[in-house]
């Protein structure tokens, strides 16, 4: 971590405020939050997101539906909205747990699992916890 130093007894430290799950934490330039608390900090969306998935993914695979359109209209929900929350039922299960558990880097939002991803898990893992696709 750079600190920046411009006058005798102040410090500063580059960093944004970010929302996570509804909190504001501090995030350094390197993408790690400033205060690492012991509690868990979920970010309910994300949760909520994950959890419509694997339901919806459920209610697909035992017949309840035929397809992705029928799903939508029962749901009352676009069938492209649909299809963007059905991918992260196939999310990399290293990653679900850390968004579970509430440890999955400041950097990753929950716009960034509703954008197109591999179906890699490993790549999945790079892309979403250390933020590179490389």
């Amino acid at each position: 971590m750079k600190i920046i130093s411009q006058t005798p007894g102040v410090t500063r430290v580059p960093m944004k405020l970010k929302m996570r799950g509804g909190k504001t934490v501090m995030v350094l330039p390197d993408g790690t939050r400033v205060v690492e608390r012991r509690e868990v900090t979920l970010d309910n969306a994300m949760v909520k997101v994950i959890a419509r998935a694997f339901r919806w993914q459920r209610l697909l695979q035992d017949g309840a539906f035929c397809s992705i359109g029928e799903l939508a209209r029962a749901e009352k929900i676009n069938p492209s909205y649909v299809s963007r929350v059905l991918r992260l039922a196939f999310l990399s299960p290293t990653v679900i747990e850390k968004i579970l558990e509430g440890k999955q880097p400041a950097h990753l939002t929950l716009a960034d699992l509703m954008a197109p991803f591999p179906a890699d898990w490993t790549l999945q893992e790079r892309i979403f916890l250390i933020g590179t696709p490389d």
